[in-house]
């Protein structure tokens, strides 16, 4: 008998729904490798023939799950968690529990049939697990900074600061060593940051972490797609005749990736000239500061994913022409 399994994931837990020609079945698991063994475990004890697995793209916390599913045979597919609200609004729902999520996410599966998610590559993995390593270094090396400056310390408590912020300092170049190392290992990992690199304003880290929270700009059917991944994609609020809210980011979807890109954004703000222009145009017309800096990191992508898909380094008249079909 067919049947499909929702998931809705949190940081810690994982709330599951199997729907079928029976009555749902339902269970809750740990959000940690030991919980994805379980869930294994207990699907192979349903005795049905389960034809999709169904996800929402919850950034970090649901990329280690979808992973072992895929690798254990079954057809994942992570989507843009706004495909799902537009499904629930359809269907009026009412409940909103982790259960009655994981239960619409499986029904949403069973209509909607959505596209199987392509697992990322080994070597893809492998960068992403560096690429937030570091990430997470150099959170830690900000936070004994700041403890460092708040207050005058014992002598003993700046001493171990001190010591502390020179272990992580080594372990970050360790981490970028390897990062540079991995990256030039795989030829097709280094042609795609290269070729990110030539952006002015991507600088190579970005360009790591581009290709490494994406999985690759090429996994991707166009640039509303990876927009929508990144939670760029604009988003509107319309009701009636007289509701109207101002048109804002979506921000549904890669948490990592829009940090990635706000640094670069910033710099191609003033010195990537048609970033530059692109961001004048929507001062001009009122638009927020910090709206604007969205509009750029939108644009940003944009013009990384056209420059992957022609495999060509960066060219102003190109670009000009993917930003105008972008505005």
């Amino acid at each position: 008998m067919d049947a499909y399994l929702g998931i809705d994931v949190a940081k810690d837990t994982l709330a599951v729904a199997l729907v079928g020609p029976a009555k749902p079945r339902q269970t809750s698991l740990a959000n940690t490798p030991a919980g994805h063994r379980e869930l294994l475990a207990w699907l192979a004890k349903q005795h049905l023939t389960i034809v999709g697995v169904c996800l929402e793209a919850t950034g970090i916390y649901g990329d280690e799950v979808a992973q072992t599913l895929s690798d254990a045979g079954y057809r994942v597919s992570v989507v843009n968690p706004a495909r799902i609200a537009a499904y629930a609004e359809s269907r009026l729902a009412r409940n909103k529990t982790d259960q009655a999520d994981a239960l619409l996410i499986a029904r949403f599966a069973s209509s909607e049939q959505p596209e199987p998610w392509l697992p990322l590559s080994q070597e893809v993995r492998e960068l992403r697990a560096l690429i937030r390593h570091r990430e997470a270094l150099i959170s830690q090396q900000q936070a004994e900074r700041n403890r460092q400056q708040l207050a005058a310390h014992p002598a003993h408590v700046a001493q171990a600061l001190a010591e502390h912020l020179s272990l992580l300092t080594k372990q970050l170049a360790a981490c970028e060593q390897q990062i540079r190392a991995h990256i030039e290992q795989h030829p097709e990992l280094q042609r795609e940051i290269e070729l990110l690199d030539s952006i002015k304003g991507i600088g190579l880290t970005t360009a790591a972490s581009i290709v490494a929270e994406t999985g690759g700009l090429k996994r991707y059917r166009d640039s509303g797609a990876v927009t929508a991944y990144a939670g760029l994609s604009p988003r509107q609020y319309r009701s009636g005749s007289s509701v109207q809210r101002k048109t804002r980011l979506s921000k549904l979807g890669n948490a990592n990736l829009r940090k990635a890109l706000y640094m670069p954004a910033l710099v191609a703000r003033h010195h990537n000239p048609l970033l530059k222009a692109f961001a004048d145009r929507l001062a001009a017309r009122g638009m927020a500061a910090k709206a604007v800096i969205g509009a750029v990191m939108r644009k940003l992508l944009v013009l990384a994913y056209g420059v992957v898909k022609s495999g060509q380094p960066f060219d102003a008249n190109y670009g000009r022409a993917i930003g105008a079909a972008a505005d």
